[in-house]
């Protein structure tokens, strides 16, 4: 089970809205969840840096490049996100379209703090159709996830992050 916010983010502790008009909170099984962020991050058009969902994992959100400081970011790793958000991202690596995720596997992020490995990581470009695929097999082999809280895309670009 996991709550779903989908425009709400958190930063320090206190919630705030990232939609005018805001989509209403649910508790959903993995599947239906699944559903939802699929649905949703397949259609978002911006760039999103992925990284994989840790399976102890409390807090899966995304958080847009203006809000990364505020959501807690360092300074050396909100600037690594924000330089892969600019590079050129070329073609999805599963079919021709253009790639708007750049999906960092655990192998090659381990630790969200490890700005250098953010930087220097080849990562896995990816369509917003195949990212959000990848995005589900990842919470797929977790067994057991005790999510507090996701939410959706919003802005222009940014990344999915864990706590």
């Amino acid at each position: 089970m996991a709550t779903v916010l989908p425009d709400i983010v958190f930063f320090v502790g206190q919630s705030y809205m990232r939609r005018e008009r805001l989509r209403p909170e649910a508790l959903l099984c993995r599947e239906c969840l699944m559903d939802v962020v699929k649905s949703d991050t397949g259609a978002y058009k911006g760039r999103i840096v992925a990284f994989e969902p840790d399976p102890s994992l409390t807090q899966y959100f995304f958080t847009s490049a203006p809000d990364f400081a505020p959501a807690g970011m360092t300074a050396e790793v909100e600037e690594a996100i924000a330089e892969r958000l600019a590079q050129d991202s070329g073609n999805c690596a599963a079919c021709d379209r253009n790639a708007t995720w750049l999906w960092f596997p655990r192998a090659q992020v381990a630790s969200l703090d490890d700005f250098q490995r953010i930087r220097d990581s080849a990562g896995e470009r990816l369509c917003a159709t195949h990212g959000a695929q990848k995005l589900r097999k990842a919470f797929e082999k977790i067994d057991k996830a005790k999510l507090s809280f996701v939410n959706l895309p919003y802005g222009e670009s940014g990344a999915y992050v864990w706590i």
